[in-house]
Formats: C-alpha cells, structure tokens, sequence
C-alpha cells in the first residue's frame, strides 16, 4: 500500500486526526494498521463508525454552540474592563516616550517651497 492511498484514506476519514491530537495514536501506528489489515477490516471500528459519525457532528455543533454560550456567560466584564484599562495607559507611556507617535519624531509636517521668480513680471 502506498502512501497516496494512505493519504486518501485519511482525507475520507478526517477523525483520524483528533486521536492524532490528543495523543492516543501516531500517524505511524494508523500506516501500519492500514498496511497490515487495509481499508474494509473491523480494526477500524474502534476509530469510527459510519453511522454514528453523521449523529455526531450534529451534537457536536451543538455541543459547540452551548460551550460557546457558556463561555460567553462566565467571562468577567470587570477584568476584561480592568485589562482594556491597562492597555490604554501603555500605549498613552509609549507615546508620551516618542516609540508610537509621529509627532514627537524629527518628522517635520509638509510645507510647500515658495516659488522663486527669476522675471518679475
């Protein structure tokens, strides 16, 4: 088996990946059972399963979208309020020491050149 059809078999598959990311598996151990047993074997059972995936991914959804509320729901408006705070008297020092402004800088504003007559006219 090649590593193209390795790679096929996984885009077809994308819940490989999480067991990847949370260190249950290797891509090297889900090579060599693909290389051993290939595609159609009853090792892949215990990875996923067809018909319960489609269930999944809509409780999945909205799993994420309670989550996302509950988070939302806990945040403390008075540290975020206390933390914006912060920031703005940085960048007012930062400022004030010359790093974040263009005027304190030896840029001078433009000034157009007076015109010189050779001819008075």
């Amino acid at each position: 088996m090649s590593k193209d059809t390795f790679k096929s078999f996984v885009r077809l598959h994308p819940e490989l990946s999480k067991y990847v990311m949370n260190n249950k598996a290797s891509w090297q151990q889900f090579y060599e059972l693909y290389d051993l047993y290939g595609e159609d074997n009853s090792v892949w059972q215990d990875y996923f399963t067809p018909n319960i995936n489609t269930q999944k991914n809509s409780k999945s959804k909205e799993f994420a979208m309670g989550e996302l509320v509950r988070m939302i729901k806990n945040v403390d408006l008075n540290s975020v309020q206390k933390t914006v705070g912060n920031l703005q008297k940085t960048i007012g020092l930062l400022q004030d020491l010359g790093i974040g402004s263009a005027s304190s800088s030896n840029i001078k504003p433009y000034e157009p050149r007076p015109m010189y007559r050779y001819f008075e006219d």
